[in-house]
């Protein structure tokens, strides 16, 4: 399928990144939003070379007569089911439709969708200008045709994209990083380390060496037999809790929810966030260059 005219449906982080790289890349893009001001602050974020080449708008209008659709909207099931049955509705039938949900059942979503063996769930990372991963979701009902589509898709704009065969909760991504996450919170609780020494072991050990190698080829280089010893006495002693960690928890209730509030596990007041944000993008963009480029 030959896709080039592509329309983002939300203009919040994720949406305008989405248009810029599309855009940057000769595609013809579209970024629609339901209010005028949220995409004047985009456009202010996108690089300002690339913003000519991108249409702003709030006419639904601009689901029509196009070869995708990408929504990238609130977060809630009712809503996106909402919009997604009202775009499909405008679209060609021949339009491929895109959810951007971080972990929304595809299964779910795609009962709203009209003709829903083209629609498919795309799951981009924060900053998406930055991770290289798209973790592509199909349906019960997504056509071979439809994910392969997308999938060459991701390739073309450089992306590396992981196709996943069933809808399963939080995908394969936030999966595996909530494993970590609750062995993490649980060792923290358990006095065993501080979140400075997990953030340690993580960036200089294993976080250092799964940037160029999977936990399957790290098994692999290992020796499977090493891992197979290890889960013998390890995996009846590790975290197996059912619900949000109490570490977590407890961060939550006291409305320390991270950068966005200024303090989370470190001190994000005054000008740390915008310091620490700045540095963050600076390494991801290093590993990028030294891995992919």
């Amino acid at each position: 399928m030959n896709i080039r005219k592509i329309t983002i449906a939300g203009a919040g982080t994720m949406g305008y990144s989405m248009a810029e790289i599309f855009a940057r890349d000769g595609y013809d893009v579209i970024l629609w939003n339901h209010r005028r001001p949220t995409l004047e602050k985009a456009r202010s974020l996108i690089d300002p070379s690339v913003v000519p080449k991108i249409a702003f708008v709030t006419d639904m209008a601009a689901f029509k007569n196009r070869d995708l659709i990408i929504e990238t909207i609130v977060e809630n099931l009712g809503i996106k089911q909402t919009f997604l049955a009202s775009i499909s509705s405008l679209a060609r039938d021949d339009t491929l439709i895109a959810s951007n949900t971080s972990g929304l059942s595809i299964n779910r979503l795609s009962a709203a969708v009209k003709k829903p063996e083209r629609f498919i769930g795309m799951h981009w990372f924060n900053p998406p200008t930055l991770i290289p991963l798209i973790e592509i979701i199909k349906s019960n009902q997504t056509s071979d045709v439809t994910a392969r589509a997308i999938y060459d898709l991701a390739l073309a704009i450089h992306k590396k994209p992981a196709v996943l065969e069933k809808d399963v909760p939080g995908f394969a991504g936030n999966r595996l990083q909530l494993a970590v996450i609750r062995e993490a919170c649980h060792m923290v609780e358990e006095g065993v380390i501080s979140p400075e020494g997990i953030d340690a072991v993580m960036k200089y050990g294993i976080g250092f060496r799964w940037a160029c190698l999977g936990p399957m080829e790290t098994m692999d280089f290992g020796g499977i037999d090493i891992f197979t010893h290890i889960s013998e006495y390890l995996m009846q002693d590790l975290a197996n809790g059912k619900g949000v960690p109490k570490l977590l928890e407890e961060k939550f209730e006291k409305g320390e929810l991270g950068v966005k509030t200024g303090k989370g596990f470190y001190d994000y007041s005054g000008d740390k966030a915008k310091k620490a944000t700045e540095e963050r993008d600076k390494k991801l963009k290093a590993i990028y260059e030294a891995l992919y480029k």
